[in-house]
């Protein structure tokens, strides 16, 4: 095969990202010389209008162009991250454990995403949570029992593609029982081959037999299953676990080829040559290098590792076909249904309706609704890297649009106050914390503000491991829906 078609075919695996609200030059010159996928993220996103304009300028250049985006409808949320999700993210579904509403989310999702002209959704997240500790995964997880994260996961396959969007389980074989956040360096995942079957499996295996497209590599460790190799660069997971013994046919997309998990072990281009001879068939880049230097680099080192014989010619094809496969897929999904109109941008009133349903109150609830306008103390810990640093998080805002006199305090570690209620006089006071569990300077705040104020609500917006103070609420999640549905339990009616 000539260089040139095999830059086609390297362009056809490629999912890169690009800066700007509207795609440039470089991006729609390369979907006519073979890039198939490109992948948006929260910078190109303003609103529902100029989305959808930008997914038709690209579908203008291609008209089976893959748009990928990484919205999990939860705390880590793309095409609402200036807002906030509308929807409960993954961790409130789970704790409601009502499969049908979870479908129905994804259902809503699903429509939206159509309408804006997205095709593929790196979603869901169907690793179970099995470790409390874990930095990056928390409330993005079903949660900590395999059996629950599966019925959600195949249910939340199910309503998204349904809609005619193509999902993505991530980040096989389970990010769960980690310490370790991929983005910084590689996680080990030291359960045996027993435990994973009976754990970290079951949700993928429920993916594939819910009819998933795509599957998401994780950049992980497994020594169980490889003692060598990521899984990401592994053979004998991306091939002969998840294509051979799983069943799965459909497209493997690696986790972002630029986390230091891969790249500081393999290089940039090394990783990206490896996902592909070991199975994978679309790299992921561009969350942090987004340029056509990054996205040319790839293509370069694909086509010289195939003329060098480092990755064999057949594989390269046999992903670029998948890839089309996948595109072809998402065409006739959409051309199944109905076009629907750009989303408002008021949210979504199934989500608030499921965020309400995953409130859990526990102590003295009779406390309940507060008597008066609160003082709000939000303890904010360091940003989980997944989730978008624009995301708006808290109680304060929708408790005082709902009972105006509200006022607040925000304290990262370093700057907490001795007395943290001391600006409350004799107000109610509502203490806002994210995984309490695992910031022992939160803790210790906590403790200082409920032996000044016993009287105060704990309202836990992340892992409810740690249960403190008379009256605690549970949201499992950091959305805006969340946030609202617990404003209404502290307000009460209007």
């Amino acid at each position: 095969m000539s260089e040139r078609n095999l830059a086609g075919l390297a362009a056809a695996v490629l999912q890169p990202g690009f800066v700007g609200t509207s795609p440039p030059d470089w991006v729609c010159r390369w979907l006519g010389e073979g890039l198939g996928s490109v992948v948006l993220f929260a910078r190109n996103v303003v609103d529902p209008g100029q989305l959808a304009a930008l997914t038709a300028t690209l579908r203008a250049e291609r008209p089976d162009v893959l748009v990928a985006i990484d919205e999990e409808a939860g705390d880590v949320t793309r095409i609402e991250s200036a807002l906030g999700s509308s929807r409960p993210g993954n961790f409130a579904l789970g704790a409601v454990d009502d499969p049908a509403l979870t479908e129905e989310v994804a259902r809503d999702l699903g429509a939206d995403l159509a309408a804006l002209g997205i095709t593929l959704n790196y979603a869901p997240d169907a690793d179970v949570n099995n470790n409390p500790a874990n930095p990056v995964i928390g409330v993005r997880s079903f949660g900590a029992d395999p059996q629950l994260v599966a019925r959600h996961t195949a249910a939340w396959v199910r309503g998204l593609q349904s809609a005619g969007v193509a999902a993505c389980a991530k980040h096989f074989p389970g990010h769960g029982d980690t310490r370790v956040d991929s983005h910084h360096d590689l996680p080990r995942i030291g359960a045996s081959r027993a435990r994973l079957d009976a754990g970290e499996l079951v949700p993928f295996r429920a993916a594939v037999a819910a009819g998933v497209q795509a599957v998401m590599t994780g950049h992980l460790l497994v020594p169980a299953l490889d003692e060598e190799l990521p899984a990401t660069l592994s053979p004998r997971i991306l091939g002969d676990l998840l294509r051979e013994e799983l069943g799965f046919s459909g497209v493997v997309i690696t986790d972002a080829v630029e986390m230091r998990a891969v790249t500081d072990r393999y290089g940039f281009a090394g990783a990206a040559v490896r996902a592909l001879a070991a199975g994978a068939d679309a790299v992921c880049v561009g969350g942090e290098r987004a340029d056509e230097d990054a996205a040319r680099h790839l293509r370069d080192a694909i086509v010289a590792a195939v003329m060098a014989g480092e990755l064999p010619e057949e594989r390269l094809a046999e992903a670029a076909k998948r890839v089309g496969q996948l595109a072809a897929w998402t065409v006739a999904a959409r051309a199944d249904r109905p076009a629907g109109g750009v989303p408002a941008h008021d949210g979504s009133p199934v989500g608030l309706a499921a965020a309400r349903r995953a409130l859990r109150v526990s102590g003295a609830t009779a406390a309940l609704p507060l008597v008066a306008p609160a003082h709000v103390v939000e303890f904010s810990p360091p940003r989980n890297i997944a989730i978008g640093p624009e995301t708006p998080w808290g109680i304060a805002a929708p408790l005082a649009a709902l009972r105006p006199g509200t006022t607040t305090a925000r304290f990262a570690e370093f700057e907490v106050p001795a007395d943290p209620t001391a600006g409350a006089g004799g107000r109610p006071v509502v203490l806002v914390v994210r995984d309490l569990h695992r910031h022992d300077w939160m803790r210790a705040a906590v403790e200082r503000a409920l032996a000044a104020r016993p009287d105060a609500v704990v309202v836990e917006l992340g892992v409810p491991e740690l249960v403190v103070g008379r009256v605690h609420v549970a949201t499992h999640g950091a959305t805006r829906a969340g946030a609202r549905a617990a404003a209404e339990l502290l307000a009460g009616p209007r």
